[in-house]
């Protein structure tokens, strides 16, 4: 009887163990199988982060691309604003002069009429903002930046189309009044002879006393004044941007 109850106690043993190791070798199976889906999804978010990367670095790309040709527009505006600025000023000190005392130089400031429309561009930047790409840029800074951009564009181009107007529509129309525009043809070619020496001359004199004339070259000063401002402070903004872009992209800004 003794040795039934041993054997019979061997063999309980030995099922509860074989119990315990099939409820450890499914625990493991299910451990893996939870490792397996975790490793999965880590995959495929870095995966998702690796596209975001290339996504953002290639808006990045484009708006710094952008960037760099309004950043070349802003100088050459810029340069050219100063120089208005002189020959404006100057033309407001030729004022109350005789005729006898109005020189070829000071004629030649006169009629020389520059005006060049300022282009600064948006297209990329506004493919940015107006789409699901302004989400894929990280930095907050970077975001209010752009986001600011496109008003301070458009209050230079309101600016720019006010000194546009000034000098369409009232400079030109003065000075077509008492001068002739063959004075502004290239000197010393024989097949501008005739206009030159036959035509209707200039009355320099009498354009420098008129009112009209005057209180538009005013006016022309002032808003170039305040579109120098504007500029320089957009190309402050550009190069604000340009910066940030530089360090997402890992430019070297030393080089």
């Amino acid at each position: 009887m003794l040795k039934f109850f041993r054997k019979q106690f061997r063999i309980n043993s030995l099922g509860e163990w074989n119990l315990k190791k099939y409820f450890l070798y499914a625990f493991g199976e299910i451990v893996l199988i939870v490792i397996s889906i975790l490793l999965a999804w880590k995959i495929n978010d870095l995966n998702e982060i690796r596209k975001n990367k290339i996504i953002e670095l290639k808006i990045y790309d484009s708006l710094y691309e952008e960037l760099e040709l309004n950043m070349k527009s802003l100088n050459g505006a810029i340069e050219q604003y100063a120089s208005d600025i002189v020959r404006l000023e100057a033309i407001l000190n030729y004022v109350g002069q005789s005729p006898e005392q109005i020189t070829q130089g000071a004629k030649d400031t006169i009629v020389h009429i520059t005006y060049s429309e300022l282009n600064i561009l948006d297209g990329a930047l506004n493919s940015v903002i107006n789409t699901t790409k302004f989400e894929m840029i990280e930095s907050t800074s970077l975001k209010r930046l752009i986001t600011n951009y496109p008003t301070e564009i458009g209050v230079l181009d309101t600016e720019d189309a006010k000194v546009k107007k000034i000098v369409v529509d009232d400079v030109q129309t003065v000075i077509e009044k008492y001068l002739s525009l063959a004075d502004m043809l290239p000197k010393g070619k024989t097949e501008y002879s005739a206009i030159k020496k036959f035509g209707a001359k200039s009355d320099y004199h009498q354009l420098l006393q008129d009112k009209n004339y005057q209180n538009s070259i005013v006016a022309w000063l002032l808003h170039t004044e305040n579109l120098l401002s504007l500029t320089k402070k957009l190309r402050s903004r550009t190069n604000d941007i340009s910066v940030k872009l530089s360090r997402e992209l890992g430019y070297d800004l030393d080089g």
